[in-house]
């Protein structure tokens, strides 16, 4: 093996969960909705919809499909979609400066592998995040920069492609099964589910519980 590939938000840093619960909560208290779930249900099966027909010719950056499907969301249950803008301030408030899981650094900082970050966000939130937490990956590569998402390969296959590195050369680490382990599994990259939450683990997939877990299975 030569490198990491690694994930960001979810692996690196948290997700946007806390943030996505007053948001809901915020559509709730202003709008018709039986409860939160039903919000969340919906804005989540919205964004999904956009994001796996947002390639190539139709890509559109997070923040983009973010907007539009919070826009959508405050109209189902009855809100004023122009506050997308303000509510979706909150979230890209998170991405540019999330908390750090603790692990994170001593990965980064012990690898005996250049570690590459290899992430579903736009390219200046990553790169502000990075900085913030003053990170020193040894490249950075991002849906914007492919104009895909995984699990599509056009990510990956760009990561490669830079890095110079085959599939066989590369650990792909992340913590969404079908973004990560199915989506660099396909091009034949090894991956390690980065399970933080116990979570059971899938017949015939590699699990590790913390990021300096992987450092022992090179």
């Amino acid at each position: 093996m030569k490198a990491f590939f690694v994930d960001f938000y979810g692996t690196v840093v948290h997700e946007d969960g806390e943030v996505i619960k007053k948001i809901e909560d915020n559509i709730y208290k202003a709008g018709k909705a039986e409860n939160t779930s039903e919000i969340g249900s919906f804005w989540w099966n919205d964004f999904q919809q956009m994001f796996l027909n947002s390639y190539g010719d139709t890509f559109e950056t997070q923040r983009e499909l973010e907007r539009k499907s919070l826009q959508h969301t405050l109209s189902r249950f009855g809100c004023d979609p122009d506050k997308a803008d303000e509510l979706g301030n909150m979230m890209f408030a998170h991405w540019v400066r999330p908390p750090i899981f603790p692990d994170s650094k001593e990965f980064l900082a012990g690898s005996p592998l250049p570690v590459y970050i290899v992430s579903n966000i736009d390219t200046s939130d990553i790169l502000e995040a990075i900085s913030y937490h003053g990170l020193t990956p040894a490249g950075v590569f991002t849906s914007e920069d492919a104009r895909s998402y995984k699990p599509r390969p056009e990510l990956f296959q760009l990561a490669l492609r830079e890095t110079g590195l085959k599939p066989d050369e590369v650990i792909h680490i992340g913590d969404s099964l079908s973004s990560d382990v199915k989506g660099a599994s396909a091009l034949g990259i090894r991956t390690f589910w980065l399970n933080r939450f116990g979570k059971d683990v899938p017949e015939g997939v590699e699990s590790i519980t913390d990021l300096t877990g992987a450092l022992g299975k090179i």
